[in-house]
């Protein structure tokens, strides 16, 4: 979950498509940019056949996915860099790569070859041809820096790095020694670090120097002062301290920006929460006009089909699938819209068996009467008392099939409704299967067949 769809990298600023799947923020940009209507490339992956409108990559169409970048933030890694052992959290380790020691960098001299940073001062004092100069009077062959010092005829019109002192042998006009001293702190920092190794390394030599003689009488060292090694030294710390008061000054420039950055970045992240919340109470709103559409829908075609006037026509349709599921248990029984006997009277509904129930299961058709609960129902007489036909329609006209019955007023099926609706009462045996589906008779018809049902209101 926590690599890109697109580079199979661990994902960098995460968003996530309406599909599901994630990108980082650059890959996502790439492939919209570079490919009209671009398809989710896992989607095609996992099920090309079910590819929908959520599958089309869109920038708009996709959001920020802050859970996972605070959980990519926080994994436990350690660097790969062969000799490195350093090992932290995700959010650390971009940083770290910048300041890494045995990563390899190119030399910012420009002559093509990568360096360890660690072994970057090295390369430059020893290896570096870019950093060697002849001069064009005398032909020998000096460090960039000591010829641009002393041969260069052009020194006067460029000015130094404040870090030549440490070995730095760039050279240029004002605007590009500023440019030069913000990109190169690592180079300059591994400079100043080497030079100081050195430096140690002369004053523990000088220091056993000076315990190995033995004292003349003209030579007292309190009375002469400074040795010149000891200016020498004094010099060469008055540089160090301004290259250390320039670098400080380059740090809280740095960490300013960082803090900038951070600042904006958390304003950033606040909009994208925002933008999210939005788009969840739209897709809220969405979700509830659905609904109320689709019960609006229910509500049109069920107003569309009732009867009001106790007599109901029920046109069914697939009627050789339908019966076939009834056999295998499936669906057993149908139940017919609900129609009423007036504007204001009982709701009532059929419902058919047609491989038969009860008595009639399997040899007949089987159909039933159904008192439902109802609007009005406080207003009418209880028990429902009046007479119900049933007519299965035959289509050429020539011999309908006609039964009819009285309530039983004792029956709890006529009873004022306290569920939905009450128990089915009528006939488990109104017609054999074998007349229904006789050639002689049209009462299945283009695999349709019409059911009538006719309530006496008088």
């Amino acid at each position: 979950k926590f690599l890109c769809s697109n580079c199979n990298n661990i994902l960098k600023k995460a968003l996530q498509t309406l599909c599901g799947h994630r990108y980082c923020s650059a890959c996502l940009t790439w492939i919209v940019r570079n490919n009209k209507n671009a398809i989710c490339q896992k989607c095609k992956e996992e099920d090309p056949n079910t590819l929908g409108e959520e599958s089309l990559l869109a920038e708009e169409r996709a959001f920020g996915d802050a859970a996972i970048n605070k959980e990519i933030s926080e994994l436990r890694v350690h660097c790969v860099t062969l000799g490195c052992s350093w090992s932290g959290i995700m959010k650390d380790f971009e940083e770290h790569q910048s300041l890494c020691e045995y990563a390899l960098i190119p030399c910012h001299t420009g002559c093509g070859h990568m360096v360890m940073r660690r072994k970057l001062a090295d390369h430059l004092e020893n290896g570096c041809v870019n950093n060697v100069t002849v001069c064009q009077q005398c032909q020998c062959s000096l460090p960039s820096s000591e010829y641009q010092q002393s041969h260069s005829p052009s020194s006067a019109n460029k000015d130094g790095c404040c870090f030549s002192e440490v070995g730095c042998a760039f050279r240029g006009s004002k605007e590009k020694i500023k440019e030069h001293e913000k990109s190169a702190v690592g180079a300059h920092m591994l400079l100043l670090l080497q030079h100081m190794r050195q430096l140690q390394g002369t004053l523990c030599s000088a220091a056993r120097a000076a315990h190995s003689l033995t004292p003349q009488p003209q030579l007292n060292l309190r009375s002469a002062g400074k040795s010149i090694s000891e200016l020498q030294l004094e010099n060469k710390l008055h540089v160090f301290e301004n290259i250390v008061a320039v670098l400080n000054k380059e740090v809280e420039s740095s960490n300013l920006e960082i803090l900038a950055f951070r600042r904006q970045s958390e304003l950033d992240q606040n909009i994208i929460r925002g933008l999210e919340l939005k788009i969840a109470e739209l897709h809220r709103c969405l979700t509830q006009k659905d609904a109320g559409l689709s019960s609006l829908h229910k509500s049109l075609l069920f107003s569309e089909q009732a009867s009001y006037d106790g007599i109901f026509l029920w046109k069914i349709t697939e009627v050789g699938r339908k019966l076939q599921d009834s056999v295998t248990g499936r669906t057993v029984s149908l139940y017919s819209p609900a129609f009423y006997t007036a504007k204001y009277g009982y709701k009532v509904c059929l419902r058919v068996y047609l491989n038969g129930d009860g008595t009639g299961k399997g040899t007949h058709l089987s159909l039933f009467f159904v008192v439902m609960k109802g609007d009005y129902d406080a207003l009418l007489p209880w028990p429902f008392r009046h007479k119900v036909t049933f007519m299965l329609l035959d289509q050429n006209n020539r011999e309908h099939v006609i039964d009819a019955f009285r309530p039983d007023l004792t029956s709890a099926s006529f009873q004022r409704p306290v569920n939905d609706m009450n128990v089915a009462s009528g006939c488990p045996m109104f017609l054999p299967l074998s007349k229904l589906q006789s050639p002689k008779h049209a009462y299945v018809k283009e695999d349709t067949l019409f059911l009538k049902c006719i309530i006496e209101t008088n």
